[in-house]
């Protein structure tokens, strides 16, 4: 755990750009869709063409308010459009269309767990904003290439308070919010691909003054690892300059993730003019109660209602359901589970958080990429549930799943793995131990009741891990105490 000199107190407040699900862009019928040829999606709205007019997608405002509803957040009945002026080569307008004074989401709150118990951190605003093109250096020697196929995509940036005090609780915000979003349907989250980016505002300042520090602002950052490890390195970089004597400079700078480091982009010493104003081509949108009553029936069951749930209905630990409920797919997948297993919940839970949870993060894969299907997993269980196999031939069961495919009564039948639960054949396997093991035996009989799971464990061994392990305890345990 990333740890500070507690001299110094951390604050944090996190912008993230969330791209939303439409299926063209927010002013213009252009495709959003990811991976096109270059500039192939520009339509003449997109680039600034005169004469162009922009036209609001509805879809996108269904959207942003269902962030705001999910957030408990006040919904700006009129909102306005304005204009930020600035140049850069991936700009084509000279100005992007965003929000400033009426955006359409304001104050709300997100709840996340830290290692002292909840925390409760604010959301300013969540403003509706097109995107800008893309700049490409990589395949271009002392030139730049720009692809603006994603100008004009919708985006909704999402403010936090600066309520965040540490690294790890940065990450678990970011963590809820990228739950929340793709749990109400209103964003991907692909990371890899910039549907879901976070720039992070970092200060210090001495324990227990009330004076922020000077902030610096972390562009760009799309991964939890990344956005820790990148807040972490600012941290102690303004500590250092501060315990020298020097001042911090409010910048914005970039995190290179193969240096480990953070590094100046632009000074902010002086803030920038964007020059807003309302865009006088977009009139102010007026959110009517029955557009938002309608918004408000699409919600689905959000993670802190689901979570509850599990724990009364399921009778699951609020960490299991904590875990469950983190992502939609991890949700749907166990309620598939459960509805078509005998299996008790917990044993369920319990196998998800370690054979398939261990299995996916080594592949580097999401639950709905699982080469184990909910419904091959639910007959897993039940073959535990019914005692045809144990714990140990059930995870060479789903090993053969994930490697290969199949059904589960099949590869039990073809490798051979159905659980002994003939009482006469373990008890002739248990004699066998008992005979083959005086030493410990006379320990058990002289008080040493550990050493019953050695003997159980040459047991298991004998019938290449086959024998019922119950079964097993409890004959050598009667037949030793004869």
């Amino acid at each position: 755990m990333f740890t500070w000199d507690p001299r110094w107190e951390v604050v944090i407040g996190l912008e993230v750009h969330t791209q939303l699900r439409t299926q063209s862009k927010i002013f213009s019928g252009s495709s959003t869709s990811y991976g096109a040829a270059p500039n192939t999606q520009a339509s003449a709205v997109d680039i600034a063409l005169p004469g162009v007019l922009p036209v609001m997608n509805e879809a996108a405002a269904r959207m942003a308010v269902k962030f705001g509803l999910a957030i408990g957040a006040h919904i700006n009945r009129t909102n306005v459009f304005a204009r930020k002026n600035y140049f850069y080569p991936d700009l084509p307008k000279g100005y992007q269309i965003s929000q400033m004074d009426l955006p359409i989401v304001g104050l709300g709150n997100i709840d996340i767990e830290t290692a002292e118990g909840s925390k409760t951190i604010g959301i300013t605003r969540a403003h509706l904003e097109e995107d800008a093109g893309k700049s490409l250096h990589e395949d271009y020697q002392d030139a730049t290439g720009i692809d603006l196929n994603r100008a004009g995509t919708p985006l909704l940036e999402i403010v936090s308070e600066p309520d965040m005090s540490s690294p790890a609780e940065a990450v678990a915000y970011l963590r809820k919010l990228h739950s929340l979003v793709q749990y109400i349907d209103i964003c991907d989250g692909n990371m890899q691909e910039g549907s879901f980016r976070c720039d992070a505002n970092v200060s210090v300042r001495p324990r227990g003054q009330t004076e922020l520090g000077t902030r610096t602002e972390l562009k760009n950052i799309n991964s939890f690892r990344f956005v820790e490890r990148a807040i972490e390195y600012e941290i102690e970089r303004q500590i250092d300059i501060l315990e020298d004597g020097g001042s911090v400079v409010q910048e914005t700078r970039l995190y290179d993730a193969d240096r480990h480091e953070t590094r100046s982009m632009r000074s902010k010493e002086e803030a920038h003019d964007y020059r807003y104003f309302p865009d006088p081509d977009l009139p102010p949108m007026v959110l009517e109660e029955s557009f938002i009553e309608s918004v408000a029936a699409t919600l689905p069951e959000l993670p802190a209602a689901k979570k509850a749930r599990f724990i009364e209905q399921f009778e699951l630990s609020p960490a299991d359901a904590e875990l469950l409920t983190a992502s939609r797919a991890v949700a749907d997948w166990f309620e598939e589970v459960v509805t078509n297993s005998q299996a008790d919940t917990k044993l369920i839970a319990n196998w998800m958080s370690g054979e398939l949870f261990a299995a996916l993060n080594k592949a580097e894969v999401e639950i709905d990429q699982s080469p184990v299907s909910a419904g091959q997993f639910a007959t897993l269980m039940n073959r535990i549930t019914d005692e045809t196999l144990s714990g140990k031939t059930a995870k060479q069961v789903f090993a053969a799943l994930w490697d290969e495919g199949g059904d589960v009564d099949g590869i039990i039948e073809a490798k051979g793995l159905k659980q002994i639960t003939d009482s006469g054949a373990i008890e002739k396997i248990v004699d066998e131990v008992i005979a083959a093991c005086p030493d410990q035996v006379t320990q058990f009989k002289q008080g040493n009741n550990k050493v019953i799971g050695f003997l159980v464990g040459q047991v298991m061994q004998k019938s290449q891990g086959k024998a019922n392990p119950q079964m097993v305890n409890k004959l050598l345990q009667e037949k030793i105490s004869q």
